[in-house]
């Protein structure tokens, strides 16, 4: 899945949606989605479950943190191969996505296992991303600096300080707007 498609862009950009940079800008795209990730340090949308596993590092009391974002649990295993109902938990936050951390409920019987050498880890199988479709303003990101980037293809000095009569030029950065758009979606590493 991309973040953006190519008519996305071929749109924002004004070009004939048969050019011949069809393979170029859909590369572009999916460069742009890569960098848009590494600034966030997350990833905005999944189409398929996949497992992660948890250790007992990753509780705290009733409450099991995950090692990601997360939009949709479908199933969570406990270290002892007991499955752990949805009933017997609510997920952190609880009204929006992504999910950092599943916590049991007060009354609930079950507690976290993690089964340590000789049994497994805590298994939650799920949706590990942002969301299931990237938001609007991520799409708009993405459109924009994969426009960026094929704006440069043309500006050979583009990549180096250029120097003329008295004033310096330096390169471009990444455009403030596209900065601006991801800055609240950046996940801060502690």
């Amino acid at each position: 899945m991309a973040y953006a498609s190519l008519d996305d862009l071929t749109t924002y950009l004004g070009i004939d949606d048969s050019t011949a940079d069809d393979g170029l800008l859909t590369r572009l795209l999916l460069r742009s989605q890569a960098a848009i990730d590494s600034y966030t340090r997350r990833t905005f949308e999944v189409a398929a479950d996949s497992t992660r596993w948890h250790t007992a590092g990753n509780v705290q009391g009733r409450t099991l943190f995950l090692d990601g974002d997360c939009c949709a649990i479908t199933a969570i295993v406990n270290g002892d191969g007991a499955t752990v109902a949805a009933a017997e938990y609510y997920t952190l936050p609880r009204n929006r996505t992504p999910f950092y951390a599943v916590e049991l409920y007060g009354d609930s019987t079950v507690g976290w296992v993690d089964g340590g050498r000789s049994g497994g880890q805590i298994a939650v199988t799920g949706r590990w991303a942002y969301s299931t479709t990237a938001p609007a303003d991520v799409t708009h990101a993405c459109v924009r600096l994969a426009a960026w980037f094929y704006r440069q293809k043309d500006n050979a000095a583009a990549d180096q300080a250029m120097i003329i009569g008295d004033t310096t030029i330096l390169p471009a950065r990444i455009p403030t707007d596209v900065q601006m758009l991801l800055a609240p979606y950046r996940r801060t590493v502690v």
